[in-house]
Protein backbone atom coordinates (compact mmCIF):
# COMPACT_ATOMS: atom_id res chain seq x y z
CA UNK A 1 0.00 0.00 0.00
CA UNK A 2 1.15 3.27 -0.69
CA UNK A 3 1.43 6.14 1.91
CA UNK A 4 0.31 9.27 1.45
CA UNK A 5 2.73 11.77 1.09
CA UNK A 6 3.72 14.09 4.32
CA UNK A 7 2.51 17.70 4.20
CA UNK A 8 4.81 20.32 5.67
CA UNK A 9 3.07 24.02 6.31
CA UNK A 10 5.89 26.25 5.74
CA UNK A 11 5.17 30.13 7.11
CA UNK A 12 7.07 33.00 5.50
CA UNK A 13 6.92 36.56 6.76
CA UNK A 14 7.03 37.96 3.27
CA UNK A 15 6.20 37.97 -0.11
CA UNK A 16 9.15 39.84 -1.77
CA UNK A 17 12.26 38.22 -3.34
CA UNK A 18 15.46 39.86 -1.11
CA UNK A 19 17.84 37.55 0.69
CA UNK A 20 15.98 35.74 3.35
CA UNK A 21 12.35 35.23 1.03
CA UNK A 22 15.41 33.57 -1.81
CA UNK A 23 16.87 31.07 1.32
CA UNK A 24 13.14 30.17 2.20
CA UNK A 25 12.22 29.55 -1.41
CA UNK A 26 15.30 26.88 -1.91
CA UNK A 27 13.85 25.60 1.40
CA UNK A 28 10.48 25.08 -0.23
CA UNK A 29 12.41 23.75 -3.21
CA UNK A 30 14.20 21.10 -1.02
CA UNK A 31 10.83 19.73 0.64
CA UNK A 32 9.33 19.61 -2.84
CA UNK A 33 12.12 17.90 -3.81
CA UNK A 34 12.01 15.26 -1.07
CA UNK A 35 8.42 14.40 -2.10
CA UNK A 36 6.84 16.37 0.21
CA UNK A 37 3.22 17.73 -0.22
CA UNK A 38 3.99 21.18 0.62
CA UNK A 39 1.61 24.47 1.67
CA UNK A 40 3.22 27.81 1.88
CA UNK A 41 1.42 30.61 4.05
CA UNK A 42 2.21 34.51 3.21
CA UNK A 43 0.96 37.44 4.32
CA UNK A 44 -0.02 38.52 1.16
CA UNK A 45 0.29 38.50 -2.97
CA UNK A 46 3.98 39.39 -3.87
CA UNK A 47 6.82 38.34 -6.91
CA UNK A 48 7.71 35.16 -4.23
CA UNK A 49 4.03 33.69 -4.90
CA UNK A 50 4.86 32.71 -8.51
CA UNK A 51 8.23 31.52 -7.48
CA UNK A 52 6.66 29.21 -5.09
CA UNK A 53 3.92 27.72 -7.09
CA UNK A 54 6.49 27.28 -10.17
CA UNK A 55 8.43 25.35 -7.40
CA UNK A 56 5.22 23.21 -6.77
CA UNK A 57 4.10 24.45 -3.96
CA UNK A 58 0.48 25.55 -2.95
CA UNK A 59 -0.19 29.16 -1.42
CA UNK A 60 -2.47 29.99 1.05
CA UNK A 61 -2.72 33.92 2.28
CA UNK A 62 -3.08 34.11 6.16
CA UNK A 63 -2.73 37.01 8.04
CA UNK A 64 0.76 37.18 10.08
CA UNK A 65 1.73 39.71 12.83
CA UNK A 66 5.06 40.40 12.04
CA UNK A 67 7.47 41.74 14.41
CA UNK A 68 9.06 44.96 13.33
CA UNK A 69 11.57 47.41 15.02
CA UNK A 70 8.03 49.54 15.78
CA UNK A 71 7.09 46.98 18.39
CA UNK A 72 9.24 48.02 20.58
CA UNK A 73 7.52 51.55 21.21
CA UNK A 74 4.31 51.19 22.90
CA UNK A 75 2.10 52.37 20.36
CA UNK A 76 3.73 49.47 17.82
CA UNK A 77 3.58 46.85 21.01
CA UNK A 78 -0.06 47.13 21.32
CA UNK A 79 -0.70 46.86 17.35
CA UNK A 80 1.16 43.92 17.46
CA UNK A 81 -0.45 42.91 19.78
CA UNK A 82 -4.06 43.48 17.87
CA UNK A 83 -2.84 41.63 15.21
CA UNK A 84 -1.59 38.78 16.99
CA UNK A 85 -5.04 38.55 18.69
CA UNK A 86 -6.43 38.93 14.99
CA UNK A 87 -4.13 36.18 13.13
CA UNK A 88 -4.65 33.35 15.73
CA UNK A 89 -8.16 32.15 14.10
CA UNK A 90 -7.12 31.99 10.54
CA UNK A 91 -3.60 30.41 11.75
CA UNK A 92 -5.67 27.54 13.60
CA UNK A 93 -7.67 27.06 10.47
CA UNK A 94 -5.37 26.53 8.32
CA UNK A 95 -3.46 23.89 10.23
CA UNK A 96 -6.86 22.02 11.45
CA UNK A 97 -7.73 22.05 7.66
CA UNK A 98 -4.20 20.24 6.21
CA UNK A 99 -3.36 18.38 9.70
CA UNK A 100 0.69 18.92 8.74
CA UNK A 101 3.30 16.22 9.64
CA UNK A 102 5.87 19.28 10.36
CA UNK A 103 5.59 23.09 10.17
CA UNK A 104 8.81 25.00 9.11
CA UNK A 105 8.65 28.84 10.48
CA UNK A 106 11.19 30.45 8.59
CA UNK A 107 12.12 33.77 10.74
CA UNK A 108 11.91 34.86 14.04
CA UNK A 109 9.79 37.50 12.68
CA UNK A 110 6.54 35.25 12.60
CA UNK A 111 6.65 33.55 15.96
CA UNK A 112 2.22 32.88 16.23
CA UNK A 113 3.10 29.80 14.23
CA UNK A 114 5.78 28.04 16.93
CA UNK A 115 3.05 27.45 19.55
CA UNK A 116 0.51 27.41 17.71
CA UNK A 117 2.32 24.38 15.74
CA UNK A 118 3.08 22.72 19.10
CA UNK A 119 -0.64 22.81 20.04
CA UNK A 120 -1.44 21.21 16.35
CA UNK A 121 0.62 18.06 17.35
CA UNK A 122 2.90 18.73 14.26
CA UNK A 123 7.18 18.91 14.71
CA UNK A 124 8.47 22.13 14.52
CA UNK A 125 11.49 23.65 12.32
CA UNK A 126 12.34 27.08 13.15
CA UNK A 127 14.68 28.79 10.24
CA UNK A 128 16.55 32.11 12.38
CA UNK A 129 17.94 34.22 9.85
CA UNK A 130 18.36 36.99 12.36
CA UNK A 131 20.89 38.00 15.20
CA UNK A 132 20.16 41.04 16.78
CA UNK A 133 22.93 41.46 19.30
CA UNK A 134 22.37 45.40 19.42
CA UNK A 135 19.46 44.89 21.31
CA UNK A 136 19.18 45.41 25.61
CA UNK A 137 19.37 41.42 26.41
CA UNK A 138 15.50 41.22 27.72
CA UNK A 139 14.61 41.88 24.19
CA UNK A 140 16.94 39.54 22.68
CA UNK A 141 15.82 36.91 25.40
CA UNK A 142 12.14 37.48 24.56
CA UNK A 143 13.06 37.56 20.60
CA UNK A 144 14.45 34.40 20.85
CA UNK A 145 11.65 32.93 23.63
CA UNK A 146 8.93 31.27 20.91
CA UNK A 147 12.15 29.13 19.73
CA UNK A 148 11.34 27.01 22.73
CA UNK A 149 8.11 25.70 20.85
CA UNK A 150 10.50 24.39 17.96
CA UNK A 151 11.81 20.79 17.95
CA UNK A 152 14.94 22.08 15.77
CA UNK A 153 16.45 25.49 15.45
CA UNK A 154 18.21 26.16 11.97
CA UNK A 155 20.98 28.76 12.13
CA UNK A 156 22.54 30.08 9.01
CA UNK A 157 25.97 31.61 10.96
CA UNK A 158 28.32 31.00 13.79
CA UNK A 159 27.28 34.27 14.69
CA UNK A 160 23.53 33.99 14.65
CA UNK A 161 24.19 30.64 16.73
CA UNK A 162 25.93 33.12 19.20
CA UNK A 163 23.85 35.29 19.62
CA UNK A 164 20.69 32.28 20.27
CA UNK A 165 22.76 31.22 22.87
CA UNK A 166 23.21 33.84 24.57
CA UNK A 167 19.70 35.04 24.88
CA UNK A 168 18.72 31.20 25.13
CA UNK A 169 20.97 28.67 26.28
CA UNK A 170 18.18 26.18 26.09
CA UNK A 171 18.59 26.12 23.12
CA UNK A 172 21.61 24.37 22.66
CA UNK A 173 21.36 20.98 21.94
CA UNK A 174 18.33 22.05 19.17
CA UNK A 175 20.29 24.01 16.75
CA UNK A 176 21.83 22.96 13.34
CA UNK A 177 24.08 25.31 11.44
CA UNK A 178 23.19 25.48 7.79
CA UNK A 179 24.63 27.71 5.11
CA UNK A 180 22.23 29.42 2.95
CA UNK A 181 22.52 27.97 -0.18
CA UNK A 182 23.24 30.69 -2.61
CA UNK A 183 22.36 30.06 -6.74
CA UNK A 184 24.63 31.63 -9.27
CA UNK A 185 24.58 32.64 -12.49
CA UNK A 186 24.79 30.29 -15.32
CA UNK A 187 28.31 31.27 -16.28
CA UNK A 188 31.16 34.09 -15.14
CA UNK A 189 34.52 34.97 -14.92
CA UNK A 190 36.46 37.19 -13.05
CA UNK A 191 37.53 40.32 -15.40
CA UNK A 192 41.26 40.85 -16.28
CA UNK A 193 41.10 44.36 -15.53
CA UNK A 194 38.95 46.93 -13.66
CA UNK A 195 37.24 49.49 -15.82
CA UNK A 196 37.89 53.49 -16.21
CA UNK A 197 35.78 54.45 -14.17
CA UNK A 198 35.66 51.88 -11.81
CA UNK A 199 32.55 50.27 -11.35
CA UNK A 200 31.38 49.40 -7.71
CA UNK A 201 28.01 47.57 -6.99
CA UNK A 202 25.87 47.37 -3.69
CA UNK A 203 22.75 45.32 -3.62
CA UNK A 204 20.64 45.12 -0.61
CA UNK A 205 17.68 47.42 0.65
CA UNK A 206 18.34 51.34 1.02
CA UNK A 207 18.43 50.99 4.53
CA UNK A 208 20.56 52.30 7.67
CA UNK A 209 21.14 48.02 8.45
CA UNK A 210 22.75 47.64 5.23
CA UNK A 211 25.48 50.73 5.39
CA UNK A 212 23.95 52.35 1.79
CA UNK A 213 25.44 55.76 3.47
CA UNK A 214 28.15 54.41 4.20
CA UNK A 215 29.23 53.53 0.49
CA UNK A 216 28.48 56.88 -0.37
CA UNK A 217 30.57 58.87 2.06
CA UNK A 218 33.01 56.02 0.85
CA UNK A 219 32.54 57.91 -2.49
CA UNK A 220 32.98 61.22 -1.72
CA UNK A 221 36.32 59.43 -0.49
CA UNK A 222 37.62 58.22 -3.35
CA UNK A 223 36.56 61.56 -5.37
CA UNK A 224 38.76 63.39 -3.14
CA UNK A 225 41.59 61.08 -3.60
CA UNK A 226 40.93 61.05 -7.68
CA UNK A 227 39.65 57.74 -8.13
CA UNK A 228 37.66 57.91 -10.40
CA UNK A 229 34.08 55.01 -9.69
CA UNK A 230 31.02 54.61 -10.50
CA UNK A 231 28.18 53.30 -7.87
CA UNK A 232 25.29 51.48 -8.48
CA UNK A 233 22.95 50.82 -5.76
CA UNK A 234 20.25 47.71 -6.32
CA UNK A 235 17.57 47.98 -3.73
CA UNK A 236 14.43 49.44 -2.98
CA UNK A 237 13.77 51.58 0.76
CA UNK A 238 12.30 49.93 2.90
CA UNK A 239 8.78 50.87 3.76
CA UNK A 240 8.65 53.08 6.73
CA UNK A 241 12.68 53.78 5.96
CA UNK A 242 11.70 56.61 3.27
CA UNK A 243 13.52 59.50 5.57
CA UNK A 244 16.59 57.12 5.58
CA UNK A 245 16.61 57.80 1.23
CA UNK A 246 16.36 61.39 1.89
CA UNK A 247 19.22 61.42 4.12
CA UNK A 248 21.39 59.50 1.39
CA UNK A 249 20.48 61.51 -1.51
CA UNK A 250 21.40 64.13 0.42
CA UNK A 251 25.42 62.74 0.96
CA UNK A 252 25.09 62.20 -2.39
CA UNK A 253 24.45 65.66 -2.95
CA UNK A 254 26.95 66.98 -0.39
CA UNK A 255 29.81 64.63 -1.86
CA UNK A 256 28.63 66.20 -5.56
CA UNK A 257 27.94 62.85 -6.86
CA UNK A 258 24.94 62.86 -8.91
CA UNK A 259 26.75 61.56 -11.97
CA UNK A 260 28.46 58.30 -10.31
CA UNK A 261 25.94 57.04 -7.52
CA UNK A 262 22.54 56.02 -9.12
CA UNK A 263 19.71 54.33 -7.09
CA UNK A 264 18.86 51.66 -9.34
CA UNK A 265 15.59 50.35 -7.14
CA UNK A 266 15.01 46.67 -6.90
CA UNK A 267 16.17 43.97 -9.86
CA UNK A 268 14.78 40.31 -9.48
CA UNK A 269 17.94 39.41 -11.88
CA UNK A 270 21.22 41.03 -9.99
CA UNK A 271 23.52 38.46 -12.85
CA UNK A 272 23.69 42.05 -15.15
CA UNK A 273 24.38 43.63 -12.54
CA UNK A 274 27.12 41.35 -10.99
CA UNK A 275 28.52 40.73 -14.76
CA UNK A 276 28.92 45.05 -15.42
CA UNK A 277 30.87 45.29 -11.84
CA UNK A 278 34.27 45.56 -11.07
CA UNK A 279 34.25 45.48 -7.10
CA UNK A 280 31.35 44.33 -5.05
CA UNK A 281 30.44 45.75 -1.40
CA UNK A 282 28.50 44.39 1.75
CA UNK A 283 29.29 47.56 4.02
CA UNK A 284 26.04 46.30 6.28
CA UNK A 285 26.26 47.41 9.86
CA UNK A 286 23.89 44.01 10.75
CA UNK A 287 24.00 40.89 8.60
CA UNK A 288 23.51 37.63 10.29
CA UNK A 289 24.85 35.97 6.89
CA UNK A 290 25.02 38.04 3.59
CA UNK A 291 23.90 36.34 0.47
CA UNK A 292 24.78 38.95 -1.52
CA UNK A 293 28.45 38.03 -1.03
CA UNK A 294 28.27 34.92 -1.78
CA UNK A 295 26.56 36.28 -4.67
CA UNK A 296 29.37 38.51 -5.66
CA UNK A 297 31.92 35.39 -5.23
CA UNK A 298 29.45 33.38 -7.44
CA UNK A 299 29.82 36.00 -10.45
CA UNK A 300 33.24 36.36 -10.29
CA UNK A 301 33.08 39.81 -8.57
CA UNK A 302 36.02 40.89 -5.74
CA UNK A 303 34.08 41.60 -2.62
CA UNK A 304 34.62 43.90 0.29
CA UNK A 305 32.56 43.15 3.57
CA UNK A 306 31.85 44.75 6.55
CA UNK A 307 32.79 42.53 10.25
CA UNK A 308 29.21 42.89 10.48
CA UNK A 309 28.23 39.32 12.46
CA UNK A 310 27.87 36.46 10.05
CA UNK A 311 29.53 38.01 6.77
CA UNK A 312 33.24 37.57 7.67
CA UNK A 313 32.03 34.04 7.83
CA UNK A 314 30.78 34.32 3.91
CA UNK A 315 34.28 35.02 2.71
CA UNK A 316 36.14 32.78 5.41
CA UNK A 317 37.14 35.61 7.34
CA UNK A 318 39.33 37.24 4.56
CA UNK A 319 40.68 34.24 2.59
CA UNK A 320 38.35 35.48 -0.11
CA UNK A 321 37.63 38.53 0.11
CA UNK A 322 38.41 41.72 2.08
CA UNK A 323 37.07 42.74 5.74
CA UNK A 324 36.46 46.01 6.54
CA UNK A 325 35.20 47.85 9.82
CA UNK A 326 31.47 47.88 9.62
CA UNK A 327 30.49 51.68 9.44
CA UNK A 328 34.04 52.97 8.75
CA UNK A 329 33.72 55.03 5.10
CA UNK A 330 37.67 55.31 5.28
CA UNK A 331 38.31 51.86 5.75
CA UNK A 332 36.26 50.60 2.78
CA UNK A 333 37.49 53.18 0.56
CA UNK A 334 40.83 52.42 1.06
CA UNK A 335 40.30 48.72 0.57
CA UNK A 336 38.88 49.83 -2.60
CA UNK A 337 41.96 51.29 -3.87
CA UNK A 338 43.97 48.53 -2.22
CA UNK A 339 41.97 46.24 -4.99
CA UNK A 340 42.67 48.20 -7.39
CA UNK A 341 46.39 48.76 -6.91
CA UNK A 342 47.12 44.92 -7.30
CA UNK A 343 44.44 44.02 -9.33
CA UNK A 344 46.94 40.92 -10.34
CA UNK A 345 46.12 39.68 -6.84
CA UNK A 346 42.90 40.76 -6.70
CA UNK A 347 41.52 38.55 -9.66
CA UNK A 348 43.49 35.31 -8.40
CA UNK A 349 41.75 35.59 -5.12
CA UNK A 350 38.25 35.87 -6.96
CA UNK A 351 39.25 32.79 -8.94
CA UNK A 352 39.56 30.97 -5.94
CA UNK A 353 36.28 32.75 -4.24
CA UNK A 354 34.32 31.38 -7.20
CA UNK A 355 35.46 28.58 -6.95
CA UNK A 356 34.92 27.74 -2.98
CA UNK A 357 31.64 29.66 -2.88
CA UNK A 358 30.16 27.42 -5.23
CA UNK A 359 31.17 24.41 -3.50
CA UNK A 360 30.18 26.02 0.56
CA UNK A 361 27.11 27.47 -0.40
CA UNK A 362 25.52 25.14 -3.15
CA UNK A 363 22.11 24.91 -3.15
CA UNK A 364 22.23 20.96 -3.69
CA UNK A 365 24.25 20.65 -0.75
CA UNK A 366 21.29 23.37 1.12
CA UNK A 367 18.57 21.25 -0.31
CA UNK A 368 19.62 18.05 1.35
CA UNK A 369 20.85 19.36 4.53
CA UNK A 370 17.41 20.98 4.93
CA UNK A 371 15.21 17.94 3.73
CA UNK A 372 17.42 15.59 6.05
CA UNK A 373 16.61 17.23 9.28
CA UNK A 374 13.16 17.24 8.44
CA UNK A 375 13.22 13.88 7.68
CA UNK A 376 15.45 12.70 10.80
CA UNK A 377 12.48 15.03 12.47
CA UNK A 378 9.30 13.14 11.87
CA UNK A 379 10.56 9.48 11.49
CA UNK A 380 11.50 10.11 15.44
Amino acid sequence: MTLPPRLVLMAHASSELYGSDRVFLESVIAMVEAGWEVVVTLPQPGPLVDAVEKAGAMVSFCPTPVLRKAALRPAGLLRLLAETVKGIAPAWRLLRNHYPDLVYVNTVTVPLWLPLARLAKAKVIAHVHEAEDAVPWPIRYALAWPLRFADTVVVNSLATFKVLMAAQQVLAGRMALVYNGVPGPAEAEVKQEPAKPLRILLVGRVSPRKGTDVAVEAMTLLRRGGTRANLDILGSVFPGYEWFEERVLELIDAGLLRDSVRLNGFHSDVWEAYRNADIAIVPSLVEPFGNTSVEAQLAGVPVIVSDAQGLPETVDNGRFGTVVPAGDPAALAAAIESLVEDWPATRERAELAQRDAGVRFAVERYRQEIAGLADVLVVQ
